[in-house]
């Protein structure tokens, strides 16, 4: 390297511990140079994690997670001192308030509501109109006669079925009531 004549137009770093400072080669010495560069060389498995780790911050102060208590000073936090004119902050309370949301829809039309995907409450003329929706769509006739589509559409059926006889007995219901 000493005796090259090529112009060294290539750096390389002297040493893991100066990093800033370089060799200057020409290209084939550089080549030379890094494929033989280690630059954890002389340090241990234990070292080599330590500076893996430290990379993954920048070499930055870093803690674990929940090390330093912030989840008790997030709930300490009081909210109501907070000023909101704008009113966007006041979901959070609400939110937090109930962890659980409660199912409203009745036991017994929770898997016709999915199968046929109503919200609850739903009123017949919803119901009709998702009905026709998905017996079209389903249809074996329109399928080309998938066997898939046909189960399909017989499971429709029955959550069309099942919810219609539900709210058609609440209708009777409420008429039965108001008389």
């Amino acid at each position: 390297m000493a005796d090259c004549t090529e112009p060294a137009g290539y750096r390389a770093p002297r040493s893991r511990d100066s990093l800033q400072e370089y060799w200057w080669f020409c290209l084939p010495h550089v080549r030379e140079y890094n494929a033989r560069w280690d630059f954890y060389k002389g340090m241990n498995p234990g070292q080599i994690e330590a500076h893996l780790r430290a990379d993954v911050s920048w070499n930055r102060p870093s803690w674990r997670l929940g090390h330093l208590g912030g989840a008790q000073a997030a709930r300490a936090f009081d909210e109501a001192a907070v000023l909101d004119p704008l009113g966007l902050l006041n979901g959070a309370a609400a939110r937090r308030g109930s962890t659980r949301k409660v199912d409203q829809r009745p036991a017994e039309l929770r898997q016709p509501l999915d199968t046929l995907g109503l919200p609850w409450p739903v009123s017949m003329q919803e119901l009709k109109t998702r009905y026709k929706t998905l017996a079209r769509r389903h249809h074996p006739d329109a399928n080309g006669g998938d066997r898939a589509a046909e189960e399909r559409l017989k499971t429709i059926n029955v959550a069309y079925t099942a919810l219609r006889t539900h709210l058609q007995g609440q209708r009777q219901t409420g008429l039965a009531e108001a008389g």
